[in-house]
């Protein structure tokens, strides 16, 4: 059954035949959700001012690096942090205060700087870990990384009764610590030399338990902490994603396409060779990471 189409393009046959324009689509056409039209307007403008503000005020590394007590972005060479990725807890009785059940203390709150790399006890003396050198203490950063970020011999006595009292603004390393995802993970093994160095000097009591190493553990692994870890390796990897993901199937794909518009007769066997050696080379690789194929 044929339907006349003079209705879809706004003309329709009257009773006398003749043909009237204006009819069923035409007539009387207009906008009939005028507030949705103004929802969906201001929608984009507040898109379009929120996304200027993120390109001018926000900072991309924040997806990847940890902040410091200041609120810096490790890392941030306008804080003045170039090349210190690395999130440090400076107190360690603040990290076994957040990983206790019933605290209300949040690692979040501990007191943390950025470092160039993490610190780790000395085997004949007791090594420090100053904050940043600001207020009293004249020294610039440069200096402070040269010096392993230590300079309690520069410090005033109240300064270091403050610091015996762990509240800064020098603090003991008594637990080795490794980089895990640009943070410092303690490991909850005191050394004994560094704790018998801060004993004699009358240091108050320092927490040694699994506590410390479970409390940095779920930090490591909030689901926060594994965002800013899939957003790094998008900005490492984005060259082999371009590539790999992109341009070299775009390539493979016309190459295909052209041998199927020139060899179509040969291309059935032109596939089963080409997947029977794919399986081939699978298989090899796969003897090779097993060590099959140096064995007698």
């Amino acid at each position: 059954m044929r339907v006349p189409l003079a209705a879809v393009i706004g003309r329709y046959p009257s009773s006398d035949g003749t043909t009237q324009m204006g009819g069923i689509i035409r007539h009387n056409r207009k906008c009939r959700d005028i507030a949705v039209l103004v929802f969906f307007i201001g929608f984009w403008v507040a898109m379009i001012v929120n996304s200027s503000f993120g390109f001018n005020q926000g900072n991309p590394s924040r997806l990847t690096y940890g902040l410091d007590y200041k609120g810096n972005v490790c890392g941030d060479k306008h804080a003045g942090l170039r090349e210190l990725e690395l999130k440090y807890w400076l107190n360690p009785n603040q990290i076994h205060q957040s990983g206790l059940k019933d605290s209300q203390f949040k690692l979040a709150n501990a007191r943390s700087i950025c470092l160039l790399d993490c610190p780790i006890p000395s085997e004949d003396s007791l090594n420090w870990v100053c904050d940043y050198p600001d207020g009293d203490i004249h020294l610039s950063t440069d200096d402070w990384i040269d010096r392993n970020y230590d300079y309690f011999e520069f410090l005033t006595p109240e300064m270091r009764n403050s610091t015996l009292q762990l509240q800064g603004p020098c603090y003991p390393v008594i637990f080795p610590s490794v980089n895990v995802y640009w943070s410092c993970q303690l490991i909850p093994r005191a050394s004994n030399v560094s704790l018998k160095h801060w004993q004699q000097m009358g240091g108050v009591s320092i927490n040694e338990n699994i506590v410390i190493d479970k409390s940095i553990h779920k930090y490591i692994n909030s689901r926060y902490a594994v965002l800013k870890r899939y957003m790094a390796d998008i900005g490492k990897a984005w060259p082999v994603l371009i590539v790999c993901g992109g341009i070299l199937p775009l390539f493979l794909s016309v190459i295909w396409l052209l041998m199927i518009r020139h060899f179509v007769s040969a291309m059935p066997w032109i596939t089963v060779v080409l997947f029977n050696i794919l399986i081939v080379s699978v298989t090899m690789f796969c003897y090779l990471k097993v060590n099959w194929m140096d064995r007698k």
